[in-house]
């Protein structure tokens, strides 16, 4: 009689254990739907883009799962540091400022400052945007590039990027510098800005994009850098940036 009532237990103890084992390999992304093309809301309010479906993908290679919430950026860093959030998937550039406050993956986006301009300016020299009305998304890099270069543009910020663009195609303001991934995607997957935007040039210092998460957590992005290896090697990231990109022609 023992034996009976214990081995259910023993069972139901070994079902606890691979459960809790489940859960602790699931990890909360945070990112900003704010920033297509690396994420934006679908019809259905889900996050989407280059970076939830990177994730996923690096998330399956290397055996663990993901759930993606959409999260404003001025608490974005706060919540990860907190431990809300595990990860920050939201085309976060690697900074020595961020990499003291946190621990960043291997990067696995190189980006370029870049400025658009309406299809038919001739602007093709920073030195050209003196005086001008440029516009970009608060806090983005491009946009903090174009102000260490110290050009003499009229900087104007927008709380998403699409907001500055449209403005530019309206005739409000002259130029937008957003990442290079930005201007790719709206010069290639954006049905409504074909034929009304050009890459004007690209300036300053590259940068990297990497995921994110608190400081010290060597065991997560040991498994995160091994995702990003495993895609790269198996063409998933390939076909992840050819689906939120276009070709880079």
């Amino acid at each position: 009689m023992l034996k009976k009532i214990l081995l259910p237990l023993i069972a139901l103890c070994v079902l606890g254990m691979s459960v809790s084992a489940s859960a602790a390999d699931k990890y909360i992304v945070a990112t900003d739907c704010t920033f297509p093309p690396m994420e934006y809301l679908d019809d259905n309010k889900q996050p989407v883009g280059l970076d939830p479906s990177l994730i996923k993908e690096v998330a399956k290679a290397a055996g663990f799962e993901v759930e993606v919430q959409n999260i404003a950026w001025d608490g974005i860093f706060a919540g990860v540091a907190a431990g809300r959030y595990d990860i920050v998937a939201a085309g976060v550039s690697i900074t020595p400022e961020r990499a003291k406050a946190f621990t960043f993956s291997d990067p696995y986006l190189d980006i370029y400052p870049t400025i658009v301009t309406p299809a038919g300016s001739i602007i093709a020299k920073p030195e050209e945007l003196k005086g001008l009305n440029v516009g970009g998304q608060l806090g983005n890099s491009a946009l903090l590039a174009l102000e260490k270069i110290n050009v003499g543009a009229k900087i104007r910020e927008y709380d998403d990027v699409g907001l500055a663009l449209e403005d530019m195609v309206n005739g409000r303001i002259d130029a937008v510098a957003v990442d290079s991934v930005v201007a790719l995607y709206y010069l290639n997957k954006k049905a409504d800005y074909a034929g009304k935007l050009r890459i004007a040039m690209q300036f300053g210092e590259p940068e990297q994009y990497g995921f994110l998460v608190k400081k010290g957590n060597t065991d997560l992005v040991e498994k995160l850098n091994k995702g990003i290896r495993l895609v790269k090697e198996s063409g998933a990231y390939d076909k992840v940036l050819a689906e939120h990109l276009g070709s880079a022609k």
